[in-house]
C-alpha cells in the first residue's frame, strides 16, 4: 500500500522556511553562571510555535543552553500551538508530575468532513452536509462527552505498538488495532459558532486526545468533524500567559 501523503510532506518547504535556524557553537555562548542555573534545575514555560515539534523546542534549547539534561512534560502536535513545560537539570525528575496535571485547550472543529488523522495532518474526506446543525444540537452533543468517557486514540499518534510509534505504521498504510482508554473531560464548552467551524474550550485529564474528541463529536452530530486548530492554554496551575516565545527566551539569555 502506498505511503499516505501528510501535511508535512505537502508543505515541507513552507514549514522549513518558517522555522528559525538552530544555533551553531560559533553563534552564541551562554554565560557560565547562567548555564549552571539551568544545570541545577529550572522549569521553563514555552509558547510552542505552529509547525514546531515538541522535540524541536528541546533541540533548540539544548543548543542554546549547552546542557544535556532537559526534557518536556507533554507533547504537542506540530499543528498545535501553546504551552509546553520544559524541565532542565535536576527538575527533569519532576516531568511525570507535570505531565499528570489537568490540561486546558482552545481551538476549532470543522464540521462536514473527517480526516484519517482527525486533524489537518491528513486531507479531509467523506464530505457531508452540515447545514442542518443548530446551536441546540451542538449543546446536546457536548453533554455526551463530559465526565469519564472511553476514548479511542488516533492511529496517527505517538503511542507505541511493539516498540513502533503508531503514526509510523499509519503512514505506511498498515492496519492497526487500537484499544479504548478512560479519560476525564471536566469541561467542554462551545465558545463561538461560524459553520462549518465551531470554536471550543476543553478542560481534561492527561492522556486526552482532542483530535479524537473532534472526531467523536462529529460522529455524534452525524456530519463528521475534524480538529482544525488547537492551542494548549493551561497545564495545572501554569498558564500560557506566563509562557515565553522562543524568540523572547533567546533574548533573555543575552
Amino acid at each position: 500500500m502506498a505511503r499516505r501523503e501528510t501535511y508535512r510532506s505537502r508543505n515541507i518547504d513552507k514549514i522549513e522556511d518558517e522555522k528559525p535556524g538552530f544555533y551553531n557553537k560559533a553563534d552564541f555562548i551562554i554565560n557560565e553562571a547562567k548555564q549552571q542555573e539551568f544545570e541545577d534545575g529550572k522549569l521553563l514555560l514555552i509558547n510552542k510555535p505552529l509547525h514546531w515539534t515538541s522535540f524541536d523546542i528541546i533541540r533548540k534549547l539544548r543548543s542554546l543552553l549547552r546542557i544535556k539534561k532537559i526534557g518536556h512534560a507533554g507533547t504537542l502536535d506540530p499543528l498545535a500551538t501553546g504551552l509546553v513545560i520544559v524541565c532542565t537539570g535536576k527538575f527533569t525528575k519532576k516531568i511525570n508530575d507535570y505531565m499528570a496535571q489537568e490540561k486546558e485547550y482552545t481551538g476549532h472543529f470543522t464540521l462536514g468532513a473527517v480526516t484519517p488523522s482527525y486533524d489537518l495532518e491528513t486531507e479531509p474526506e467523506q464530505f457531508k452536509d452540515y447545514s442542518f446543525i443548530t446551536p441546540e444540537m451542538l449543546e446536546a452533543a457536548i453533554h455526551k462527552f463530559i465526565g469519564e468517557i472511553e476514548q479511542l486514540p488516533p492511529i496517527y499518534s505517538a503511542i507505541k505498538k511493539d516498540g513502533v510509534r503508531l503514526y509510523e505504521l499509519a503512514r505506511k498504510g498498515e492496519e492497526i488495532e487500537l484499544q479504548t482508554r478512560k479519560v476525564f473531560i471536566k469541561d467542554f464548552t462551545i465558545t463561538d459558532i461560524n459553520l462549518p467551524e465551531v470554536e471550543f474550550k476543553v478542560t481534561c485529564s492527561t492522556g486526552t486526545y482532542i483530535r479524537s474528541l473532534a472526531n467523536d463529536f462529529g460522529v455524534e452530530l452525524g456530519c463528521g468533524a475534524y480538529l482544525s486548530s488547537l492551542c494548549r492554554t493551561r497545564i495545572g496551575k501554569f498558564s500560557l500567559d506566563e509562557a515565553l516565545t522562543m524568540q523572547a527566551f533567546e533574548e533573555n539569555l543575552q
